[in-house]
Formats: C-alpha cells, sequence, structure tokens
C-alpha cells in the first residue's frame, strides 16, 4: 500500500472514529457510567478497576479515545508525507493540535461536577473536531479524483438549455427513498413495453397502474419515518398520545397522503416520463389511464387523506396538506425544473412525516420532531445525489437541473461528503437531546455511517455507475436502520 492508498484510509478512519467518540459521549448511557467512574484516567483512585458494570463504559470509552488519538496521529503523518495540498495539512494538522484538548476537557468533565453549558461546549467542540477531519477527507479526496477540467456553473443557476416542455418536470424519483419507484425500465421512450388489449389482464394491468400511481416503495419508509416520530415522542413528552389508534389513524392518513402525491408527481411529469428511458413505462407515459382519472384519484386520496389525519388531530391535518402540497406543486413544478438546488430544497417534503409523526401524539412541533426532520432533511442530498450520479445522462435528456448535470461529477461526489457529515452530526445532536435514545442507536448509527462513508469514498474513485448505487443502497441502510433503532430504543429500551 502505497503512502497515497493510506491517507483515505486513514483520514476515514479517523472521522469515524472521532464520531464514535462524539455520539457515545452524547448519550446518556455514558453520562450515568461517568458517574460510576468518576476519576481518571481509571476508577476509583484513579487507578482501580470499576466496581460497577456500567463504569466499563467509561473506561471503554477512554481506551477507545486512545485508540483514535493513535488514528490521528497516523492519518496526519500519511497526510505529511503524501505532500498534500496546504487546506488539507491545515485541517488535519487542527484536528491534531485540538484532539488532546478535547480529550482533557472530557476528562476534566468526568472528574467534576459541571453544568449543562459546559457539556454543550464539550459536544460542540467535538463536532467541531469531526467536521474538520471530514474536511480534509474531502479536499483530499477532491484532489486526488477529482476532474480538473470541470467548469462548474455559478451556484443556484439553472441548467443553460432546459428542454422540459411547459409544464413538465421530468423524472419522477422521489426526493427521499430507501428504494425509490427508479422503475429501472428496460423499455426506452421510443420503445415501449406492450399494454394488454382488454379483459381481465387489461383489468389487472389499471389496477396495478393506480397503485403504481401511488408511489408504494416511498409508503414503508415515509410510515417509518413518522413511526419513529412517534415513538421518540413517546419516549420524550409525558402524556404522549402514542396510542393503537393514534398510531394506525396516522399511518394510513400517511400512507394515503403519499400516494395522492405520487398520483400528482405522475401527472405533471407524463409528458417527460415519455421522453426518459427509465421511465417511459409509467402509467400515465404508456396512457394506461386517463389523465382526468388520475388527477380524481389524487384528489380522493387528498380527501380521505386529511380526514383519517382530522381524526387524529387538526395540526396533523394541516402537515398532511402542507406535505401534499410541496411535493407536488412546490418540489414537482417549482423546484425541479428550475434549481440545481431542487434536491436540497425538496428534502424538506420527506422530513415533514416527521413533523406530522410528532404532531399527531403531542398535537404540537417539538424539539424532538425538528431534529429528526433536519436528519432527514440532510440526508436527503447525501442520498439522491448518487442516484443523479447514476442517472446522468437520463436527466440531461430531461432537461433537468440536478448537480452532476450542471456542476458536474466532482462537486456532486464533494457535496455528498458534505451532506453525509451534516446528516452524522444531525445524529449525535439528536442522540444528546433524547434521552430515549441508547445503545442501540449508537451501534447503528455508527456502524452503518461507516459503511455510507466507506461507500462515498470508493464512488470517488471508481467514479461509475455501480458505485454510485452502492453508495445509494448503503445510504438506504443508513437511514432505514438508524429510524428502526430510534423506534426500538424510544419503546424497548
Amino acid at each position: 500500500m502505497t503512502v497515497s492508498d493510506r491517507v483515505p484510509t486513514l483520514l476515514s478512519a479517523a472521522t469515524i472514529g472521532i464520531y464514535l467518540l462524539l455520539v457515545v459521549g452524547a448519550t446518556t448511557a455514558l453520562s450515568d457510567a461517568t458517574t460510576a467512574c468518576a476519576a481518571w484516567p481509571a476508577c476509583g483512585t484513579g487507578y482501580t478497576t470499576p466496581t460497577d458494570p456500567i463504569g466499563w463504559i467509561a473506561i471503554g470509552h477512554r481506551v477507545a479515545a486512545i485508540v483514535v488519538g493513535l488514528l490521528v496521529v497516523a492519518a496526519a503523518v500519511a497526510v505529511f508525507r503524501d505532500r498534500a495540498a496546504t487546506r488539507v495539512k491545515a485541517a488535519t494538522a487542527l484536528v491534531l493540535l485540538a484532539y488532546p484538548i478535547q480529550a482533557g476537557f472530557g476528562a476534566y468533565i468526568a472528574t467534576t461536577d459541571i453544568t449543562r453549558s459546559v457539556s454543550v461546549l464539550h459536544l460542540v467542540t467535538g463536532i467541531a473536531i469531526f467536521v474538520t477531519s471530514l474536511a480534509a477527507l474531502t479536499w483530499w479526496l477532491e484532489a486526488e479524483t477529482g476532474d480538473p477540467d470541470e467548469d462548474p456553473t455559478p451556484a443556484g443557476s439553472v441548467h443553460d438549455d432546459p428542454v422540459v416542455e411547459p409544464g413538465s418536470t421530468g423524472d419522477a424519483n422521489p426526493t427521499v427513498s430507501l428504494d425509490p419507484d427508479t422503475d429501472d425500465a428496460s423499455a426506452s421512450a421510443s420503445e415501449s413495453p406492450s399494454i394488454p388489449a382488454g379483459g381481465w389482464p387489461r383489468r389487472v394491468a389499471t389496477a396495478r397502474a393506480y397503485f403504481r400511481l401511488m408511489k408504494p416503495r416511498l409508503m414503508w419508509l415515509l410510515c417509518l419515518v413518522a413511526a419513529a416520530a412517534m415513538a421518540l415522542a413517546d419516549g420524550m413528552v409525558d402524556g404522549a398520545a402514542f396510542t393503537p389508534r393514534t398510531i394506525a389513524f396516522t399511518l394510513v392518513g400517511g400512507s394515503l397522503a403519499i400516494g395522492a402525491s405520487g398520483t400528482f408527481n405522475h401527472v405533471f411529469e407524463r409528458d417527460v416520463d415519455k421522453r426518459m428511458q427509465r421511465t417511459a413505462d409509467r402509467p400515465l407515459a404508456l396512457d394506461l389511464i386517463p389523465v382526468s382519472h388520475a388527477i380524481a384519484f389524487g384528489l380522493s386520496l387528498t380527501v380521505i387523506s386529511v380526514g383519517v389525519f382530522w381524526l387524529v388531530n387538526p395540526l396533523a391535518a394541516a402537515l398532511g396538506v402542507t406535505a401534499i402540497a410541496f411535493y407536488s406543486v412546490v418540489y414537482t413544478l417549482v423546484l425541479k425544473p428550475n434549481t440545481v438546488q431542487n434536491t436540497v430544497i425538496g428534502g424538506a417534503a420527506g422530513s415533514l412525516p416527521a413533523l406530522i409523526g410528532w404532531a399527531a401524539v403531542t398535537g404540537e412541533i417539538g424539539g424532538g420532531g425538528l431534529l429528526l426532520a433536519a436528519l432527514i432533511f440532510l440526508w436527503t442530498p447525501a442520498h439522491f445525489y448518487n442516484l443523479a450520479l447514476a442517472y446522468r445522462d437520463d436527466y440531461e435528456r430531461g432537461g433537468f437541473p440536478m448537480m452532476p448535470v450542471v456542476r458536474g461529477g466532482t462537486t456532486t461526489r464533494r457535496h455528498i461528503l458534505w451532506y453525509l457529515g451534516a446528516t452524522l452530526v444531525a445524529a449525535a445532536v439528536l442522540a444528546a437531546t433524547a434521552d430515549a435514545l441508547g445503545v442501540v442507536y449508537l451501534v447503528v448509527g455508527v456502524a452503518l455511517g461507516a459503511v455510507f462513508l466507506w461507500a462515498v469514498v470508493r464512488l470517488h474513485y471508481e467514479q461509475t455507475e455501480t458505485a454510485a448505487f452502492r453508495a445509494f443502497h448503503a445510504s438506504n441502510a443508513y437511514l432505514g436502520l438508524v429510524l428502526l433503532a430510534v423506534v426500538f430504543d424510544s419503546l424497548v429500551v
């Protein structure tokens, strides 16, 4: 292995190691462990083993800090031996200098009665060290694997020569999805699949078409987001109405709202769908369902959805209407065809189920719901930009100002890393805020975060469709399992 090969490996390991310490320090489990081992470097007088089993958590944290410190040193040595760019060296040196200070700060906290402001300062400092380490990795990868000939357009600009027809917005892929309705059509825009002529096969095909309009692959993810928010609220808010009735009505109303949003999305995008390879077999692109019927279907789903949400509480109903309108109109008609930031701003559509779930059991929009929504919002670009890289040519044919089309692969890969880092920070802040979250959330978040980071680093090197899908699926696994961990820790632990 050459020095250049070691640099991203060591920087990645150091970054995830720092994140591990950050999340462990943010959980309530460590706070209890610190009380059981309020000495340094070990327990008791400072040189004895813990008398309480939970004290071993604190000892493990301190041992991990030593190991991570060695990784930080090794990464710094590799960076300086590699003759990396000045900003990479500066970021690495800053981490090297700040790390022992942060460790000393942690030792002080472990052995002293502290105020909440001191704990917050410790958390913020840890986040800053993590972000700086991630910056060193990002800048190194960009210099090593980026294309210096790319000439990105100014921030916020749209595609220079859009070919989208009025009223159309192209691809119907959702901005938030564990398994988006990509449809991976083998058919092209000029060679559509055959449609049953009549009888029972035609009726079955029509029923399936209506089902596809609802984007069923989105339903389970967004319902999981809402379920995680409801469970989190139950673990954080006294008197939360976490009842079978509330859960059932919220999930049913949410599923119908997703179906309505998906249907309107298909209606508005039907013309461009016909021209794009992977969307050419969508129901309205094939004229399998009359447009007027699809509109009526979407309106019916909207009315029923709002009615079901109203049975929960008026705030949930209002948020449900907002979610349908935002995805169907704001994202589909305004953002997607007009701005390179469509995916970023459009992430709000996927964040709303977190607010709906929280509001359903509390009757208000609370801090835990907002933090979970922020996690989803920041995760969306880190997730979807991988798909945009894989389907870059298709988006360009559709005339959409997606990040890879407008600014190129190098910039897109850099943004994936930045948003991945922001997602991990949001997850750490959620752990620090929500007492209900514990060991399961910690282990899943760090382990899957490491897998996600590894996949993105490989994407920088391979720059292939396969690598983009690998990172895309890693992002799926990260969010899905983190949400399940939130449910588990909130309800079981």
